[in-house]
């Protein structure tokens, strides 16, 4: 009799693993699904971070940390006369050095968009 017992337990322990292996499929199935609707949902934002200036479409703040900035972005939040220290106010500037600050100053300059007025101050070009 025992050898029966032994069997039981043996087609029990399988039907278990069955259930189990059913789970686990119907478990990756969801997992594939919510990765796809992550992957779309990401996608989407990134393509309406593109429309709204560019800079967050690469997940980052106007200038934070290591990513590129737009710097041309940057200049149209500035007032029409505007000093160095607005441009630290614009999100994620805050903690640039000065030396990349004047440097897209200089650019602006160079570019025509921007003209000096005074020593410090500076204006948009329409």
């Amino acid at each position: 009799m025992p050898r029966r017992e032994n069997i039981g337990v043996a087609s029990a322990f399988r039907q278990v693993q069955k259930q189990a292996r059913q789970l686990l499929v119907g478990l990756r199935k969801e997992i594939r699904g919510k990765e796809a609707e992550l992957k779309r949902l990401r996608e989407e934002e990134r393509r309406l971070a593109l429309m709204t200036g560019g800079a967050e479409a690469r997940g980052r703040a106007t200038g934070a940390r290591g990513g590129r900035i737009n710097w041309r972005a940057v200049l149209s939040q500035l007032p029409k006369q505007f000093k160095a220290s607005d441009i630290r106010g614009v999100r994620g500037l805050r903690e640039k050095r000065p030396s990349e600050i004047f440097a897209a100053i200089t650019r602006w300059i160079d570019a025509g968009m921007v003209k000096r007025r005074a020593r410090g101050v500076y204006e948009r070009v329409a």
